[in-house]
């Protein structure tokens, strides 16, 4: 049942973002960011644990749980170290999937040609 839960959310999320990519004005970059703070919002509510407890690791798949995942490492960045914490926790939390995007797109690259 979590596999099909998990198939049910992303699809759900993807679902969504092409629902507003079609009937906006809105491009790609500005879905995603929407779709980054919304996941804050959404954990700052206490809602996007229930999302993990329903779909399991599949609601880390989305870009909402990027969102997640920056509000989590604050919050707990502020815990332990105060105001301070806040940037440096940040980025120690993310900066593994910030730079495998990196690497992975460069990487990529090297192997499509872009179209004009």
């Amino acid at each position: 049942m979590i596999y099909l839960n998990g198939a049910i959310f992303c699809g759900l999320v993807c679902l969504l973002g092409e629902i507003i990519l079609d009937n906006t004005k809105l491009t790609a970059g500005h879905i995603t960011s929407i779709f980054v703070v919304v996941g804050a919002i959404l954990s700052f509510l206490g809602i996007y644990d229930y999302f993990s407890s329903w779909a399991g690791t599949a609601a880390s798949v989305p870009i909402t749980s990027f969102g997640n995942l920056l509000y989590k490492a604050c919050i707990e960045g502020y815990n332990t170290k105060g105001i301070l914490g806040l940037f440096t926790n940040l980025l120690s939390t993310t900066s593994a999937g910030i730079s495998s995007a990196i690497i992975f797109a460069f990487i990529v690259t090297l192997f499509c040609k872009a179209k004009d």
